[in-house]
């Protein structure tokens, strides 16, 4: 029965947590409502960034550049 009291005072604990989260969001979202509508647009999800196919095959380009000068550098340390 020990473990049964131990759950239902974690449960009312959580709970408490639960109703202090939410009583902070309330205030958050009356504030933001007081604002007006240009928080709206501010919070508003970007769309997905594109690449190019020219743009990745600079940065594959360049990415190979970088590797080869390392591999030529350790070559010149082992060898």
């Amino acid at each position: 029965m020990n473990i049964l009291a131990a759950i239902k005072r974690e449960q009312r604990k959580l709970e408490q947590q639960l109703h202090s989260v939410q009583k902070k969001l309330d205030g958050v979202r009356s504030a933001a409502k007081a604002l007006g509508d240009s928080t709206g647009r501010e919070i508003a999800k970007r769309g997905k960034r594109v690449l190019s196919a020219a743009g990745r095959a600079k940065i594959s380009r360049a990415a190979k550049k970088r590797w080869a000068k390392i591999r030529a550098q350790a070559k010149k340390t082992v060898g």
